[in-house]
């Protein structure tokens, strides 16, 4: 079935390569824009944007593995491993090529899938993200204890300040989709942040073929916009946009300008 085919709205599961089970769900008609999530969460990362693509796309998302309704294993994660996740969604829904739009983990998977399967890829947008490794600009240690604290509740209040600012906050009061998964299991939990850290694509970056945007909110503590460039300066065909005053969450934040900037960047047409 061709990806222009499917119906408008459809949900299942795909079957990964170890056997897991991966829940996707597709909405929409047109082009298929794959829209991967950040660490430690399910699809829902995307309900306060996804509707604004179906103009002229249909979005694709999944439940990574240990999240959602996908299965949960307890074996070794890494983001090649999930990029080979979204193969097999794509793979099972007959999708040959879409464009790919990745934040955070999200985007560290996305580099995963245009470099080792440039094929499937038409155009790429990199969110809030790094190419990892000794290369990539760490977030500092203040926040790593931040979010280490033992009371569940101060962890939480912390994470929802490196995602967005107080203003911002303060006329959007929640609740927020992009906080983690509250079901995910602890082993997958930690599966996840060990895939996440262990991420380094920096030798395998000068393989994407697919054009490339690089976004990124400038006060971003959580993944710091240093690394924006450094992502830029090794994909052959990337350009940069940087939001003034936005966190990690710029996706929601800055919804109308990021939103727009994505689109357009979508419909140009390919060189």
């Amino acid at each position: 079935m061709a990806s222009t085919d499917l119906p408008q709205q459809v949900s299942g599961h795909a079957r990964a390569l170890d056997g897991t089970l991966l829940a996707y769900q597709h909405q929409g008609t047109g082009r298929p824009l794959v829209l991967l999530a950040g660490q430690a969460n399910n699809h829902h990362w995307w309900d306060g944007i996804r509707a604004d693509f179906h103009d002229t796309h249909s979005t694709l998302t999944l439940d990574w593995r240990g999240t959602g309704e996908s299965g949960k294993p307890d074996v070794h994660y890494s983001t090649r491993g999930l990029a080979e996740d979204v193969i097999a969604v794509l793979d099972h829904l007959g999708i040959e090529r879409a464009d790919l739009y990745g934040t955070s983990m999200g985007g560290r998977v996305a580099q995963w899938v245009a470099a080792r399967h440039p094929d499937r890829v038409r155009r790429l947008v990199l969110g809030c993200t790094s190419p990892g490794g000794p290369r990539a600009t760490e977030r500092d240690t203040a926040v790593r204890r931040s979010l280490a604290q033992a009371d569940a509740r101060a962890a939480r209040e912390a994470l929802t300040d490196l995602m967005y600012t107080p203003a911002w906050r303060s006329g959007h009061p929640g609740p927020y989709t992009t906080l983690g998964d509250p079901g995910m299991p602890p082993h997958a939990r930690r599966r996840h942040l060990v895939a996440s850290n262990e991420h380094d694509a920096w030798d395998a970056l000068p393989l994407i073929g697919a054009d490339t945007l690089v976004l990124h909110g400038v006060e971003d503590r959580l993944t710091p916009s240093a690394n924006a460039p450094l992502l830029a300066s090794r994909i052959p065909r990337a350009r940069t946009h940087l939001f003034e005053g936005a966190r990690h969450g710029y996706f929601e934040e800055c919804r109308p300008q990021a939103g727009a900037i994505v689109s357009a960047f979508l419909a140009e047409p390919t060189t």
